[in-house]
């Protein structure tokens, strides 16, 4: 369902509104968003409109329960399918197929709003997407049709299938093989740390159908019930509990031909397409989570006493604050830049991408971890919704690509352009 068309819904929304975004966690009756942090500069009418649907959604329906879905490690469902009805389980899916047909900008700007709710929710939603565009995008007709409107409504989710026991940074070096046999792939060999495993519908699954290398991997989508593919243990977590984790194992699985996007030989290619994408996306769950830590620091520090005075009134702290503030922004400000670079296909995409990813996961990490020290110890309890930020977004610097890769990509960018 397109999100411009959805506007609406949120005034039904509405009896929400003036509840505090983090009222389950601390008792501080936040103040505005300050200017100079504020994460609507910059953008369209029609942005802005998006990011308050998204904000609202974050506000009501996420941050009230973020830690009860971390702490029972529970998947919501049927909160991801009302982020669906407003248009967020195929943003950037094109509008015959059910998706919002939105820009990369765009998206970020929705992960970021939907981050500062609950960044585990909102980052297996961004896996979601990526997956839903993919078969969007390289799949033909019949699949578009066939798999698209379930996975933006998500009354099916999806899952990425990539990394390998024994293959993570290098992903070309890949072993799960499918094996043709008439009309059918056979499938073996398994995935590791998979977003939703076990629980979702449907396993974009990147497998060796040729020779070493890049060139002989192929993309296949499975779906769960097929005959040969099961699931290991419900992986424990630092963070990133309301999603389970578990490998997808593929013993002698029967996959139809038809179910290849794309030719043989193209799936590494369409892994890494989607993982551009997937790198802005989470880059923006970064920037969601340290905009909420950087107002939960500045509204402690102003309530929180300590030698008689107002931590707020302590000029290293306020230094600290500062800098927090200016990491955020730069970070921001470098996402969009990345996001609107793939949209518009410059050659200059992967490497902004990479730089992105690096960039800001690494500064929005230190940015929740430095709001956690300004809390004390009250920042250690669970009670304080910035413990769960920064043990969310830390992953964010290891996945889609881990931060040392994005420096690989972005010096190979540098030492060959002419």
């Amino acid at each position: 369902m397109a999100l411009a068309g959805n506007i609406a819904k949120v005034t039904r929304l509405g009896s929400y509104i003036g509840r505090s975004r983090r009222l389950i966690f601390n008792r501080i009756q936040r103040r505005g968003i300050a200017a100079c942090i504020d994460p609507s500069v910059g953008l369209s009418d029609e942005q802005k409109e998006f990011q308050k649907v998204a904000f609202d959604f974050a506000a009501n329906e996420m941050a009230p329960h973020m830690a009860e879905w971390d702490e029972k490690e529970m998947f919501p469902v049927e909160t991801m399918r009302k982020a669906a009805q407003l248009g967020f389980g195929g943003i950037y899916v094109q509008p015959d197929v059910g998706g919002s047909g939105l820009s990369r900008l765009d998206t970020s700007v929705i992960f970021e709003a939907l981050s500062t709710g609950c960044v585990s929710t909102t980052a297996y939603i961004s896996i979601h997407n990526m997956c839903a565009w993919m078969i969007d995008t390289f799949g033909n007709p019949e699949q578009r049709e066939k798999y698209c409107p379930e996975l933006c409504s998500m009354d099916k989710f999806a899952s990425y299938c990539l990394t390998e026991p024994g293959s993570g940074s290098d992903a070309a070096s890949l072993m799960t093989t499918a094996r043709l046999e008439g009309d059918h792939y056979i499938l073996n060999g398994s995935k590791a740390f998979i977003s939703g495993g076990g629980d979702t519908d449907v396993y974009v699954i990147m497998c060796r159908t040729g020779g070493k290398g890049a060139k002989g991997i192929s993309c296949l989508v499975v779906e769960k019930g097929t005959s040969g593919l099961s699931f290991g243990k419900k992986e424990k977590k630092v963070g990133w509990n309301s999603q389970p984790t578990r490998a997808v194992i593929l013993e002698d699985c029967a996959v139809p031909v038809t179910n290849r996007l794309g030719k043989e030989g193209q799936g590494f290619n369409i892994a890494m397409k989607g993982l551009n994408g997937g790198r802005i996306n989470i880059a923006s769950c970064s920037l969601g989570a340290a905009h909420a830590s950087v107002q939960l620091a500045r509204d402690h520090l102003t309530v929180r006493k300590q030698f008689g005075e107002a931590l707020s009134n302590n000029q290293f702290l306020q230094f600290k604050l500062a800098e927090m503030a200016t990491r955020l922004v730069a970070s921001r400000l470098l996402v969009r830049q990345a996001a609107v670079a793939l949209q518009e296909g410059r050659p200059d995409a992967v490497a902004l991408c990479s730089m992105a990813k690096l960039f800001a996961t690494d500064e929005c990490f230190q940015i929740c971890n430095q709001a956690l020290q300004m809390h004390g110890g009250y920042g250690y309890l669970k009670d304080y919704a910035v413990q769960q930020f920064v043990r969310d977004c830390r992953v964010h610097q290891i996945l889609e690509g881990t931060n040392e890769v994005m420096r690989m990509i972005i010096a190979r960018s540098l030492l060959t352009d002419s």
